[in-house]
């Protein structure tokens, strides 16, 4: 049996990530308290998958939207999560990561923002 690690904040994962309720690339690490998007405050989370493929790294990224700001108000400008929470998977080495999957799987009721796809 492998036990997983949970970990709050790394740097290299974060330059790659990007929100998937408004599409920012920009988050903040309160210690603590954990990592939320700047935008609009979508909580994340990270932990090591038990499975990686080969690759140097295989993270399970969880956003929950909870704690999210002004869903109702800000309707074009986020996407909401299904359930308030939405898992990526994501594999690689910094400086190569990729995106695995995503669940919910996207589908025509629910896809993730894309990077950057609100900003003006």
């Amino acid at each position: 049996m492998s036990l997983e690690r949970v970990f709050r904040h790394d740097e290299a994962l974060f330059e790659f990530l990007w929100c998937p309720v408004c599409g920012t690339e920009a988050f903040t690490h309160i210690p603590f308290e954990g990592v939320f998007c700047t935008e609009c405050n979508t909580s994340v989370t990270c932990r090591e998958s038990p499975e990686s493929r080969g690759y140097d790294e295989a993270v399970i990224i969880t956003f929950d939207a909870t704690t999210t700001w002004n869903l109702h108000v800000d309707e074009k400008l986020r996407r909401p999560l299904p359930d308030d929470e939405a898992q990526v998977k994501i594999l690689g080495a910094p400086g190569d990561y990729h995106v695995d999957w995503w669940a919910p799987t996207t589908t025509e009721d629910w896809t993730p923002v894309e990077r950057n796809e609100f900003a003006d």
